[in-house]
Formats: structure tokens, sequence, C-alpha cells
């Protein structure tokens, strides 16, 4: 199996194609960071990770992970300061509600999504 070249210009450049890169589609909005958080803060093993097609596999794994874990502190801080009756007044508990979805994506984003990838 040969490579292929497709020229550019003056330029001949290999036609190289990564095998998942339809899967760039199924990554959520904790994915989307965590990739985004590579590719700023660590460009060299971004670069590695999507060269080796690990990149994705690894957004995923990470957006799993941090939607469990969100989904449980909103169950626990609900459980800690429980919400206003929606019957007595529903502005006030979307309020609440809202406070404590800021409260656990902040410590999502902070604790899973910004982790040091090399810890």
């Amino acid at each position: 199996m040969g490579i292929t070249y497709a020229k550019v210009g003056n330029y001949l450049l290999p036609d190289l194609v990564l095998s998942e890169t339809a899967d760039a589609e199924a990554l959520d909005g904790w994915g989307m960071m965590r990739k985004r958080f590579l590719k700023e803060n660590y460009p060299a093993l971004y670069g590695q990770m999507l060269c080796s097609e690990k990149l994705y596999p690894h957004c995923r794994e990470v957006q799993g992970i941090a939607g469990e874990y969100f989904d449980t502190l909103m169950r626990c801080l609900q459980i800690i300061n429980p919400p206003p009756s929606k019957a007595d007044d529903g502005l006030a508990r979307t309020t609440h509600m809202q406070m404590l979805d800021g409260i656990a994506k902040e410590i999502v984003v902070s604790e899973i999504i910004y982790k040091n990838p090399y810890e």
C-alpha cells in the first residue's frame, strides 16, 4: 500500500486521512472543552494524540467521566441545599437550580476538564 500525493500549487502533499474524523461529531460540551484545553495548553501532546488517533477516544472518555460527575454533583448539591418548591415559587426554584448548575460546572471544569494530562 503506497502513499498517494496531491499536487497543491508547486508542491506534492501526502493524502493523509485520519480514520476517526467522523467521531469528532460525537463530542459534547465536556469533550470539546477538553479538546480545546489540550490544544491551547499542551499543543505537543495535542498534536501527538491527534496524529496517533487517540485524541477523540480520550475526549470521549473524559466527557463520560465529566457527565457522570456532573450528575452526581447535582444530586448531592440538591440534597445538601434543596431547591424551593416549584408550586410555591417557580422563579426562585429556577434561580436556585441555575446556581447549583453553575457550582457543579465549575467543579467539573476545574477537577476533570482542566486536569493536567501528565498526572
